[in-house]
């Protein structure tokens, strides 16, 4: 009976079955995401919306994100319903998204060359005054010349006695008539002008077509966005808690790696999806992909391994967690950082793609030069440590990312081809995923027993999010007005600023480390990664060797 027992609970906590159905979770819907959360910005672009709309849109969208994620995520602890958000997330997402195939396509001038489409004709109604006089003759009316105005034709009729000596040319017409039809011309142009203003909540104009247009798609893409946004934090809770209540919280860096991964290919997927029929389909490829992946996890979360909990005041991890950051130096230093390069980052990733397409860039090379960037990213955990302990601390591998990420974005600015990108895409490991695991250093440094997971989520959430608002919507007006690559050099500049004040403020700033006790006293000398084994001694372990050399030197000369 007790080898039964014993055989269903192991069965029950399998911790190596559990790590790989959350790594098919994270990696189905990572490749979801990456189908059509890059590729959003440039369907924007392709109904017509301009720069500033495009980033007031995104900017809705991070700082929605900023609000409802964590609390969705506490909300779905505290009812133990997080099997049941995570399915209804992926459920409605995935058909919300679809609505913003309902817009029409404004066929911008990006677009207007592929799959062999004939140019639209030259619209010359530019909203001018100016007044184009051209006189035909007709054939069947001999005794008419046409005047066409502004593609408006009027019809004048001529006494029978101008028949035999008319020309059709406006020339050889007498002043009287050219007079008169202008006169006629100018009535006509006023009644329009009357008939379009009291008709005009009847018949909106095309600025206001646009807006209409705006506003509806800022309304669906909250609408999605409030449906997706707890998906990620919710699964990833349930399945630290499960992994915590075992024991086994050292294997959920395991499961991290597959969603850049599933990131990439899905940028990669759907980029030579759409190119390869897009002259049949357009970019819905996009949003069927998203809605089809999405749907494909539906099963591995139903079995998704999640630890639920009795009901229980929520706890104040949050605000210890602020506490930390707050009394630390460094992890402010941190923090100021995130905010700048989430703004740098949420501008590149909504206008990078705009600066490719105006370069002649299709889908395939976009998708493609994303997915280069996040397996770029994956690679990290493979150098970092080392590259740490070359520079001697982790937080001059926080100053490297600021570095990096100013040169990348000076480079997208002078563009000159679709595949000119991918040395700087190259370099995102660097940028970007050094400098998380530098702020996952620098969180393991202040944590406190149980804090790790909450202070990882404070630097994902607050900072990061707040400074991808900004960027947004910062950078929307910036492109409006002066345009991309003065969006792409200016950050630059910024960036490169911040970094040397950051360099000079570490350097004159100590650092200081607590104690994970809970790490000193669990964790096995085998399991200790190469990294954390070349690091700094702890105090504690420093004072104990200390009082040990002491008491034999004490017994040495007794």
């Amino acid at each position: 009976m007790g080898k039964k027992a014993a055989m269903q609970k192991s069965k029950q906590w399998n911790v190596k079955g559990a790590m790989h159905l959350a790594g098919v979770f994270h990696f189905l819907q990572s490749c979801g995401s990456g189908c059509l959360v890059p590729f959003l910005t440039i369907y924007f672009r392709h109904l017509g919306l301009t720069a500033t709309m495009t980033g007031l849109i995104m900017a809705s969208k991070h700082l929605l994100t900023l609000v409802w994620r964590p609390v969705s995520s506490v909300l779905a602890r505290q009812y133990d319903k997080r099997r049941t958000v995570i399915v209804g997330s992926l459920l409605s997402s995935a058909l919300v998204v679809l609505i913003l195939l309902l817009f029409p396509s404004a066929g911008t001038k990006a677009e207007s060359g592929r799959c062999n489409a004939s140019q639209p004709s030259a619209d010359f109604t530019d909203g001018s005054d100016f007044t184009i006089l051209e006189s035909m003759n007709i054939p069947s009316q001999s005794s008419a010349t046409v005047y066409s105005v502004n593609h408006t034709t009027v019809i004048m009729e001529q006494p029978d006695e101008l028949n035999s000596t008319y020309k059709p040319t406006l020339v050889n017409s007498s002043s009287s008539w050219l007079r008169r039809a202008i006169r006629y011309l100018r009535n006509l142009k006023e009644q329009q002008e009357e008939s379009l203003h009291t008709e005009f909540l009847g018949s909106l104009k095309a600025m206001d077509a646009q807006h209409q247009k705006f506003f509806l798609v800022l309304i669906v893409i909250g609408l999605w966005e409030f449906m997706a946004a707890p998906l990620e934090w919710t699964a990833d809770d349930g399945l630290y808690e499960y992994l915590d209540f075992v024991d086994a919280t050292d294997h959920h860096k395991g499961v991290t790696v597959w969603k850049p991964l599933g990131t990439a290919v899905g940028n990669g997927v759907v980029g030579i999806l759409v190119t390869s029929l897009y002259c049949r389909t357009g970019t819905v490829a996009e949003f069927y992909s998203y809605t089809a992946l999405m749907i494909l996890t539906v099963p591995a979360a139903a079995l998704l391994p999640l630890y639920f909990r009795k009901r229980e005041r929520p706890t104040s991890g949050g605000f210890k967690a602020l506490q930390l950051v707050h009394r630390n130096s460094q992890a402010l230093l941190c923090a100021i950082t995130v905010v700048l390069t989430g703004m740098a980052s949420s501008a590149v990733s909504d206008f990078l793609l705009w600066q490719m397409q105006d370069h002649n860039a299709t889908e395939i090379h976009m998708g493609i030069s994303l997915a280069l960037a996040h397996l770029s990213q994956a690679g990290v955990p493979l150098y970092a440590g080392r590259l740490a302990r070359f520079l001697k601390y982790h937080g001059w591998l926080l100053v490297l990312a600021v570095i990096t990420l100013s040169i990348q974005c000076l480079y997208y600015s002078f563009l000159w081809d679709p595949w000119s990108i991918i040395p700087a895409q190259i370099l995102a490991g660097f940028s970007t995923g050094a400098l998380w695991w530098s702020v996952a250093a620098q969180c393991e440094d202040i944590a406190t027993p149980g804090t790790e997971e909450t202070l990882i989520r404070l630097f994902e959430g607050l900072p990061l999010e707040l400074g991808a608002g900004l960027g947004s919507l910062l950078a929307g007006f910036v492109v409006q007005k002066f345009g991309i690559k003065i969006l792409f050099q200016s950050i630059s500049v910024i960036l490169a600023v911040w970094s040397i004040a950051l360099a000079a403020l570490k350097w004159k700033i100590p650092r200081q480390r607590r104690i994970n006790y809970s790490r000193l006293l669990t964790a096995d000398t085998g399991e200790i990664s190469e990294s954390e084994s070349d690091q700094e001694k702890d105090w504690l372990e420093t004072a104990m060797e200390d009082a040990k050399q002491k008491n034999n030197w004490t017994i040495a000369k007794s």
